[in-house]
Formats: structure tokens, sequence, C-alpha cells
């Protein structure tokens, strides 16, 4: 067994989520779930096939975004894996969709940071062991950090 780190290629700073599913069903019921949370919703899906013809299955409303998840489906390359790219909206608006689909085993990781995805390569395959989401902590917050982490979630409409 090899340990290998892929880095998600994210240009943009878009949102991802990167999870773990089961059945090749999980492309239409990701698409019906993301677009029935937020009608409209800008989106790029991609999921790697884990039996059979082996393939990359993707869908999505944004053609850029469907490019993007299909190239990251590739590098990262573990079965039954899932990623999904939005834009203008967080994953907190789909989560609870996206867990609520049977097929959905595991969410990684739902964020705008830098991702690192800790892969085993076996003879069989590779396998997501983990992830590395953004940065480690450099301090604890202070009165200051408090009140603009509170004024944040005013702006951007998850408090009132």
């Amino acid at each position: 067994m090899e340990l290998k780190t892929v880095l998600v290629d994210n240009p943009q700073g878009l949102n991802l989520i990167l999870g773990h599913s089961h059945f090749i069903k999980t492309v239409e019921d990701l698409h019906e779930a993301i677009f029935n949370a937020v009608p409209g919703a800008k989106f790029g899906l991609a999921f790697c096939e884990a039996s059979d013809v082996c393939l990359i299955r993707y869908s999505g409303t944004d053609p850029e975004l469907v490019a993007l998840a299909q190239k990251n489906a590739m590098s990262i390359g573990a079965g039954h894996s899932f990623i999904i790219f939005l834009r203008d909206m967080y994953p907190l608006n789909i989560l609870g969709a996206i867990r609520a689909v049977p097929e959905v085993c595991r969410i990684y990781c739902a964020t705008a940071n830098p991702v690192e995805v800790i892969v085993a390569q076996t003879q069989q395959g590779r396998g997501i062991l983990g992830v590395v989401d953004g940065f480690s902590p450099k301090g604890i917050e202070g009165d200051a950090d408090i009140a603009k982490r509170k004024a944040f979630l005013r702006t951007v409409g998850y408090k009132a």
C-alpha cells in the first residue's frame, strides 16, 4: 500500500463537497437533491464508478463546474467517491439534502478552503483515508474575533 496526497484543483476558491456513496444512481440522485434544495443552483458533480467499466459519471448545471469536478474526480480516483463544486451558494444550503440521498455513506468535507485528499493506493485501486481542510489554528479567538464572526454570520443572512 502507498499513501498519496492529492491537492484538489480549485483555482477560483469555490465551495465544494467531497463525499462517498455506493451506487451508480448517485449521480442523478445528487443532481435532483441539489436542484430541489436550491432551484436554479449552479453546480457540477462527478462520481468515480468502482465496478464494471469504472467511469467518471457526471452531471450539473454549469459546464465549467462539471469540467472541474470531472478533473478532480479523475485526480482523486477513489472508488465511489464524489465531488461537487458550487457557485454562488454555500454547502450549508444543500448538505441536508445531500445527506438524505440514500446512496451517500459519508461526507469528508464541505469547504472553500484548500483541500488535500489523503488516499491509499493498493493493487485494487484507491480509497480516501481523510482530508486536510484548510490550515492549522494559529490561536484562540479574542473578543474582536468573536464580534467579527458574529457580524459576518448576520451579513450573509445565517443569523438574525
